[in-house]
């Protein structure tokens, strides 16, 4: 496999995933439509270790990581597909534009990394104006768009508190073993909530809605994870902390596109400052080290 291909690869899932999610819920209920999704993807993985001959470890260092990924594939996705029902698709990969933030923010303060410095900072404040731009104008995107705004920002914090979780408790552990771990301890999870919330398997479930749910459990929960670590051991972390950059602005066209969404202009505006800051927070740095040394050359 290129990693040209398989960057582009990543870019394509993420971006159509937040729509997926979308559709997905669509006539079952986001509950069926998530837990469907994720046993699909289980499977799928589980199949891949045991044809690949990985072995998934059960002792209770696995265990802890299996629990630190649940956080991210339970919590972060079970409060995403709640909040992907009442915001545009395209604002929900926007809002997870900020994870590289949050990650930075509580690595700083859990795990003790020096990389949050002020420019670091000044980009999180420009990606939190634009969050605010955003909340401010929530009326402009319906009733219950705080409600989503909401629950897609507390998915964001789980999803970015369970990987600098999994970056401290998954140290060395294969990346396929402990995607399939965190999916099996997951899949209980799902279950009990839909089982207790919404008991009801649907009457019908429409054809675009199967499609997202199996679409989501194959590339999003199984091909984009692979495709990403392929990309991520291959290419400097620059290159690949670009992918949080590109997909927000692809995911709002193609739910312009395909769903027919209108995002208002404060809420593009709030999403131009929230990629701003991103870009900010991740070439900032850079971008000023290049300034300097071309004042001091023309000096």
């Amino acid at each position: 496999m290129s990693v040209p291909a398989a960057y582009l690869g990543v870019i394509l899932i993420w971006s159509t995933t937040p729509l997926a999610v979308k559709w997905s819920g669509d006539g079952p209920g986001f509950l069926f439509g998530a837990t469907g999704r994720m046993l699909i993807g289980a499977m799928l993985c589980a199949l891949i270790a045991w044809m690949s001959r990985i072995r998934i470890p059960w002792h209770r260092q696995a265990l802890h990581a299996y629990a630190a990924a649940a956080v991210g594939i339970y919590g972060a996705m079970a409060c995403v597909y709640f909040g992907a029902q009442f915001i545009p698709s395209g604002l929900v990969s926007v809002m997870f534009g900020l994870s590289p933030i949050m990650v930075g923010a509580m690595a700083a303060g859990w795990l003790g990394e020096k990389s949050f410095t002020p420019v670091r900072m000044a980009g999180s404040l420009i990606g939190i104006s634009g969050l605010a731009l955003i909340f401010g104008g929530n009326q402009h995107l319906g009733t219950q768009a705080g409600v989503g705004l909401l629950a897609v920002l507390a998915s964001v914090f789980l999803h970015s508190a369970s990987a600098v979780w999994v970056k401290r408790a998954g140290d060395g552990m294969n990346a396929l073993a402990l995607t399939t771990g965190g999916l099996l301890v997951s899949l209980p999870c799902y279950f009990a909530t839909w089982l207790v919330i919404d008991p009801h398997w649907p009457t019908a479930i429409p054809l675009r809605a199967l499609g997202s749910i199996v679409y989501l459990g194959i590339l999003g929960s199984g091909v984009g994870f692979v495709l990403y670590y392929f990309v991520l051991r291959r290419i400097e972390a620059g290159r690949a902390a670009l992918i949080p950059l590109i997909t927000p602005v692809m995911a709002l066209m193609i739910g312009h596109w395909l769903n027919g969404e209108v995002v208002g202009a404060r809420a593009l505006t709030g999403a131009g400052l929230i990629l701003s800051g991103l870009l900010f927070y991740e070439l900032g740095e850079k971008m000023i080290g290049l300034t300097g040394r071309s004042q001091r050359q023309e000096t």
